[in-house]
């Protein structure tokens, strides 16, 4: 028997990892607990001031919703059909969208009463295991499918090839048996690397400081806008035995101020400090939102600070080009997700081990990050003409689907 980790240890895994999700987590949802913070403000007065800012949710939803995914190209083992009775269209932006935040979400296979494959998406947070870097796939996973109100287990699981049990509160743990060749919890990873089996999260360190540092740029313009509302003023040439000008004395913004002359017939000047400018402030963050763009692939005009309105297919696409690329690195990795959790779901349906080569000649489909408008629809069918014409047959049905993401009839 091979020697497996044990579910002891993907549990001390799990617990060292949840925080992290559960941070990234706080981001996207926006309950983040940063409290924005000015040295030369008092504590008492930073504790008045909240605010919310949505960048990494944008981060990341900007993303998802691009990420369309059609279905496979060769299916020879029917593993559309799968996906499609389990709610695809939930099932993948799910698994998608939990992906980009905690840098993995995980698939978990299993039957109903029927025999058919049943697949349901375990967030980062409450799923493990050890994976190889070869297939992608789990050697031995964990998760929690059941947690009670405090967060505590109630009913966890440990996967190995062949093999899944069920450890639940207060009972014995007892074992279902499948024919996979391998764990059914499918790993659904963002960005995997060689150290970092398990991808990266879309909501990084550096997208975390810039909005934490636009917050704090946040509260101290809001603290010159209140100063700015009541300005400071000050009275020169009074006498020294004169009453000061108490509480009850000053004037109020309906009243007048009355001030006498002096002996010598000196009147007393009036002045007002010159009003703090927000415009520095706005500049300020304004620098943040171009560090975040550049760490996401986004513009200025997606997180709301308007700098110039591209309209044409063209123009929006060049204004992306960095949001592309991350794009297409994501539908690699993440098809590789879909095609590995097929392939399992359908070894269950079949009852049968296939092997892991027998996929090789499938391929996910995507639709295109870009969907083209009229003009841009007109420009890639005359260059399709053009190519087509260089090359017989060059461009096909296939092919124009799936640059322009639109259904052809009678094909």
């Amino acid at each position: 028997m091979e020697d497996y980790k044990g579910i002891e240890y993907l549990r001390r895994k799990l617990e060292a990892k949840r925080s992290r999700v559960e941070t990234r987590y706080r981001y996207y949802e926006m309950k983040d607990s940063h409290q924005p913070r000015n040295l030369m403000v008092p504590v008492a007065l930073q504790n008045k001031f909240k605010f919310t800012l949505g960048w990494c949710t944008k981060a990341v939803d900007s993303m998802a919703d691009r990420l369309r995914f059609r279905g496979f190209k060769d299916d020879n083992f029917n593993m559309q059909q799968i996906f499609e009775m389990n709610n695809s269209d939930v099932l993948y932006d799910s698994a998608i969208l939990g992906a980009l935040i905690t840098s993995c979400n995980f698939i978990y296979i299993s039957e109903d009463d029927t025999g058919f494959p049943r697949l349901q998406v375990i967030d980062g947070g409450n799923a493990t295991g050890i994976i190889d870097p070869i297939t992608g796939m789990l050697t031995e996973g964990y998760a929690v499918l059941k947690r009670d109100d405090k967060g505590n287990a109630l009913i966890e699981a440990w996967f190995i090839p062949g093999k899944m049990v069920i450890y639940q509160n207060g009972l014995d743990p007892y074992s279902v048996d499948n024919t996979a060749p391998y764990p059914l919890l499918v790993p659904i990873v963002n960005r995997p690397d060689a150290k970092r089996p398990f991808g990266h999260s879309r909501i990084s360190r550096a997208c975390m400081s810039h909005q934490n540092n636009a917050k704090d740029a946040l509260m101290n313009m809001a603290i010159c806008s209140e100063v700015n509302s009541f300005p400071q003023k000050y009275l020169l040439g009074m006498e020294p035995d004169a009453e000061p000008i108490n509480a009850t004395g000053r004037a109020a913004i309906s009243d007048f101020l009355q001030i006498n002359k002096g002996e010598d017939g000196s009147i007393p000047t009036l002045g007002q400090f010159s009003q703090a400018q927000l415009a520095p402030y706005v500049e300020e963050i304004k620098e943040y939102a171009s560090l975040f763009t550049v760490e996401t692939g986004l513009t200025l005009d997606d997180l709301g600070i308007s700098s110039s309105n591209p309209t044409s297919y063209e123009a929006i696409r060049a204004s992306h080009e960095n949001l592309k690329s991350i794009a297409e690195k994501a539908q690699r990795s993440f098809g590789a997700g879909f095609l590995n959790t097929g392939y399992l779901a359908a070894c269950v349906r079949d009852k049968y081990p296939y092997k892991r080569n027998q996929m090789h000649q499938t391929k996910p489909l995507w639709e295109p990050i870009y969907a083209p408008d009229a003009s841009g629809i007109a420009a890639l069918g005359d260059a399709a003409l053009k190519v087509n014409q260089a090359v017989p047959g060059y461009i096909g049905n296939d092919s124009m689907r799936d640059i322009l993401g639109i259904d052809g009839d009678n094909f």
